[in-house]
């Protein structure tokens, strides 16, 4: 677990404000690189998404670096890179991880809603900021 750096919740704000308006590219705005690039920014960890930042362009292609590096799953990857995952994903709070099977994959918990980036679903649907229910996640890590 990392110390929240002063004003983190502002920067919570800023981010889903950005996020907002950007739509889903593999490789540089996805899940993975958006949740592990806001701890890093709410709390000056190591920059891990540097790991397979810009290194795929497709879903296949992200599987594929997911590989490499060891992981089979998300969940593989969060356990990683962040250990072990809270208890339950209800003792989560603002700014820790989660990991949703609903297309959200990693995101960030608001409280009772957690944001994330997914695909879209086709044309016209670009993909971007989502929102689903906490409880749609089922795992969570404190940051």
């Amino acid at each position: 677990m990392s110390d929240r750096r002063s004003g983190w919740e502002l920067r919570l704000a800023e981010a889903i404000e950005v996020a907002r308006d950007q739509p889903f590219r593999w490789g540089e705005h996805d899940c993975a690189i958006w949740a592990f690039d806001l701890r890093r920014h709410l709390t000056g960890a190591d920059d891990v998404a540097a790991l397979w930042r810009g290194r795929y362009t497709t879903a296949r292609g992200a599987q594929r670096v997911m590989r490499r590096l060891g992981w089979s799953t998300l969940e593989a990857a969060g356990r990683d890179l962040l250990g072990d995952p809270l208890p339950s994903v209800h003792l989560a709070q603002r700014g820790d991880l989660v990991l949703a099977d609903t297309g959200l994959g990693f995101g960030i918990c608001l409280g009772a809603l957690a944001a994330g980036i997914a695909p879209g679903n086709g044309p016209g649907n670009p993909g971007g900021l989502i929102l689903v229910p906490i409880t749609a996640c089922r795992l969570a890590w404190r940051i």
